[in-house]
């Protein structure tokens, strides 16, 4: 059973890179574009059945979705998912200089 994509909080993306292999992926798929997983783990220790299971888990957060050419799945990010976890980042980063500017203002008075 498939579960559904939370594609309205950027929690699950977050738990999805919360992976050094994961973040590795998402490195290569930046770099190098869509990938099989037989290409994304050339050059690395990581088994294919390693990669397929991380990939599974970044398609469940809505990172990652994969098409089919010919026989093989071919990889590829979702950019506006990754833009909506910049965009999420850039606030929290604004939220935090507002904070931080607040108690500043209040060691100085």
């Amino acid at each position: 059973m498939r579960r559904i994509r939370n594609t309205a909080s950027p929690a699950p993306i977050f738990a999805a890179l919360g992976d050094k292999t994961r973040l590795w992926l998402v490195s290569r798929l930046c770099d190098q574009g869509p990938l099989s997983v037989t290409r994304l783990t050339v050059g690395s220790r990581v088994t294919r059945q390693a990669v397929s299971k991380h990939l599974r888990v970044m398609e469940q957060s809505g990172l990652v979705h994969a098409s089919r050419c010919g026989r093989e799945r071919r990889w590829q990010l979702d950019q506006a998912r990754l833009r909506a976890a910049r965009r999420y980042l850039d606030q929290i980063s604004l939220q935090w200089d507002a904070a931080l500017e607040r108690l500043r203002e209040f060691v100085e008075d």
